[in-house]
């Protein structure tokens, strides 16, 4: 009985330990039938929540604060949102869940999201409580760890599912797509909004490309348009309690809140490549693995087996 493969090389000091204890736990386990099936499906949610941990850890306090945060606090709330999540920053790389490497990505991301949310405040494309002295304009500075988290989510997801990529375009290819999505942001309130026009010329850049990700005994298959499209709709539903909260609002949800309008999707997908593209800055993707077989012949895809 083979044992189950070692974890990503690139795993942080912290990452290592904790994945050497759960593996040695979970190889007890069936690796057939519906429990090894029930396996895979189980490390695919502790890794996914382990990837979203900056995210989840924001949001958390975005809702405490808006349930338990007092009204009359000295500090104010938006304020305390800001402290709060510089404390979860420097939390992630002082007990190495985040390395300096990545951190340079996550901070890229503040700079990217900032720019475009100061922008989009001056529009009035959203809007944020006027309290607190922690802010650049009309935006808290804990607005750019949003983004933040979207980029230490990427960043973790890449090595712990050790992506791998089949026909992945050319990041100079890629780099203009992002590009023309991020003006597209600020021109499409002066000019035609492109947007469609992007999101097929997404689909034609990205649409034969195939992610290959390990969870724990086996590699698996995605294309890479359907994970851009799941991890958006994951962001919309974050960012359904985050306005719930009152961290922003949308005019249409000031004079009472609703869900942010499914409409949204193609703006958070649109955003996903720009994140691909951030990331790969530092993780250049990788096409799969090839493992040769019995009779020497040429090599196939690891998916197709077990690890190990």
């Amino acid at each position: 009985m083979r044992t189950p493969s070692a974890g990503p090389a690139d795993l942080t000091t912290a990452e290592h330990a904790i994945d050497v204890r759960f593996r040695t736990l979970l190889a007890r386990l069936p690796r057939r039938g519906p429990a090894g099936w029930l396996t895979e499906f189980l490390v695919f949610g502790l890794k996914q929540a382990w990837a979203c941990v900056f995210g989840a850890a924001m949001l958390a306090v975005i809702l405490a604060a808006r349930l338990w945060y007092p009204d009359d606090a000295a500090l104010a709330r938006n304020d305390a949102l800001t402290l709060a999540a510089v404390a979860i920053q420097v939390a992630m790389v002082t007990t190495r869940l985040e390395t300096l490497r990545e951190l340079r990505v996550v901070l890229l991301f503040h700079v990217v999201g900032t720019a475009m949310e100061v922008f989009k405040t001056e529009v009035g494309s959203w809007t944020y409580a006027s309290e607190g002295v922690l802010r650049l304009g009309g935006v808290p500075l804990f607005s750019g760890f949003m983004y933040a988290a979207v980029g230490s989510y990427l960043v973790r997801v890449h090595r712990l599912f050790d992506l791998r990529f089949t026909r992945y375009p050319r990041r100079w290819v890629t780099a203009l797509v992002a590009v023309a999505v991020y003006v597209n942001f600020f021109t499409n309130h002066y000019v035609y909004d492109v947007r469609w026009l992007l999101l097929g010329a997404v689909a034609l850049v990205f649409g034969r490309c195939v992610m290959h990700f390990r969870v724990f005994r086996f590699r698996w298959r995605m294309p890479l348009l359907l994970a851009f499209l799941l991890v958006a709709f994951f962001i919309w539903l974050a960012e359904n309690i985050a306005t719930w909260s009152q961290a922003w609002l949308y005019p249409s949800q000031v004079d009472g809140w609703h869900p942010v309008s499914l409409a949204k999707l193609t703006s958070w997908f649109l955003l996903m490549i720009i994140s691909v593209v951030l990331v790969t800055w530092i993780s250049p993707p990788q096409p799969p693995e090839r493992v040769t077989g019995r009779t020497g012949s040429a090599g196939r895809d690891r998916q197709t087996r077990p690890d190990g």
